[in-house]
Formats: C-alpha cells, structure tokens, sequence
C-alpha cells in the first residue's frame, strides 16, 4: 500500500504571514495538531500544537508583550527544515520516517507541492487493516526453519484445511537458525488447523491449546 492511497488530499494550511493567534484557531477548529505553512503551493514549514503552546503567553504570568505575540507570524516559530514524503513512498516507509525522527505528522510532497498529509494516527490505521487485526480472526504463530521454500510449505497447510490467511509477519526467533510466522487465519476454532500443521511436523508456538477470537 502506497501512501497515496491513504493520505488526506484536502489539507489545512497556513502560509508564513498567518499571525500566531489565527495558527491556534485553526488547529481548535478543525481538531489538528500539525499545521503545513505554505507559499506559493510549496510547502516552506511547518507548525504543531506544542510549537504554538511554547510560543504563546503563560496563564500564570503576564507580560506587557503578551498580545503582541498573538499577532506575530508563524514563519517567526515555524520549522523550516520538515521531514516529508512522497505518494508513491509505501506506507511502511513512511511508519519508520515517523518512528525514527519522533514525529507526529508526515506532509506529503511531490516536487516541493504540498499534496497530501497522513499523521501517526493514518499510520496506525492502515498497519491494523494489513495485519488484518480489525476482522474477526486467530492469531496462529509457528517457529520454522531458516530456509527457502518453509512459508510456502505452511501456508500450504492453511489451503488444505480450506482457511484464509489475512496476513502473515515474519521475525527471528528465539532459537537460531529458526524463524517465527505469525498468521492471522480467517477462523473461530484454529485447532484443526493446529492439529494439521502438528501433523506436519511444524511446531505451533501459539496458541497451545485452542484459540482465541481476537
């Protein structure tokens, strides 16, 4: 899945003129926390919640500059230097961006146009629909060996026992050189298919015994 496929195309923006108090209404009134500034249909900033809180007057103290501040530009706090991505960057690409620099939102641009933006939540949605947790399923995991060929051997068991895969994970497992397949498998009741693949001579590390509906 490409990020163009989930990424919001009508996006809220400023531009470097938008004063610091109509940067904070904007983000109440449509209930964002990040704001792209742009100029010219190039996207020059961006502005987040936790920016506009910094900048704006304490509650407890005043200061004879406090409304000025409000009336400041938000190229005087913006961020110049943004991390971005492309519609046609794949979304897991996109998840390690927002993990590794620590940031909620993502603007999407193509030759510096501002085109699109997905935030952590975007993310966060469409990983839960490509592990297929959001439909009713079992979560089947089997430690295998470290070699070509083993998935399609398993997943061979899974059309045998006429189950539908939603999606499979793989990751190193406790034991080298053996590996851990996680399945979600499209059934209530996975012990047939437990017993199956027992019978096959692979080893089911979950669930032990029965299975639950997640």
């Amino acid at each position: 899945m490409r990020i163009e496929d989930i990424m919001r195309k009508k996006v809220i923006t400023a531009s470097p003129a938008t004063t610091i108090g109509e940067a904070l209404l904007l983000l109440r009134a449509n209930r964002i926390r990040h704001l792209p500034v742009v100029e010219q249909d190039q996207l020059v900033g961006l502005i987040s919640d936790r920016d506009l809180r910094e900048a704006l007057p304490s509650r407890l103290l005043t200061h004879e500059d406090d409304n000025t501040v409000l009336h400041k530009p938000v190229a005087a706090i913006m961020r110049r230097e943004v991390i971005t991505g492309h519609p046609l960057d794949f979304i897991e690409d996109a998840a390690a961006q927002v993990y590794e620099h620590k940031i909620g939102s993502l603007p999407i641009v193509d030759g510096g146009r501002l085109v699109g933006m997905i935030t952590e939540t975007d993310l966060f949605s469409s990983l839960i629909e490509l592990f297929g947790v959001n439909k009713p399923s079992s979560h089947i995991e089997v430690e295998v060996e470290d070699r070509v060929g083993v998935l399609a051997e398993v997943s061979q068991v899974f059309r045998d026992a006429q189950v539908n895969i939603c999606s499979v994970l793989v990751y190193p497992g406790k034991n080298p050189p053996f590996k851990n397949l996680v399945f979600r498998a499209q059934t209530i009741d996975p012990r047939p298919l437990i017993q199956m693949l027992t019978e096959k001579g692979f080893t089911v590390v979950w669930p032990t015994e029965g299975g639950t509906l997640l």
